[in-house]
């Protein structure tokens, strides 16, 4: 799938590249990129979804700590 960005009104090249970019990420294609770089082992593709699978599980099992409030108004 190809991912395109139409100009809108007024808007910058550069502007355009930053929502491309932003795209590409939400998307997930750089990372995909980064990882397909080098080659990989299938025993360590295996390696490192067991390792992500356990970090996940871990996660769940840790109790969510509550972030403070934050100030209101600007500085």
């Amino acid at each position: 799938m190809a991912i395109r960005i139409k100009a809108r009104g007024g808007e910058s090249v550069e502007q355009m590249l930053r929502r491309f970019k932003k795209l590409c990420e939400k998307e997930g294609l750089t990372k995909e990129i980064k990882r397909r770089q080098y080659f990989e082992k299938p025993s360590e593709r295996r390696r490192r979804a067991l390792r992500k699978s356990i970090q996940r599980a871990i996660r769940a099992e840790q109790p969510r700590q509550l972030r403070p409030p934050r100030k209101s108004g600007r500085r």
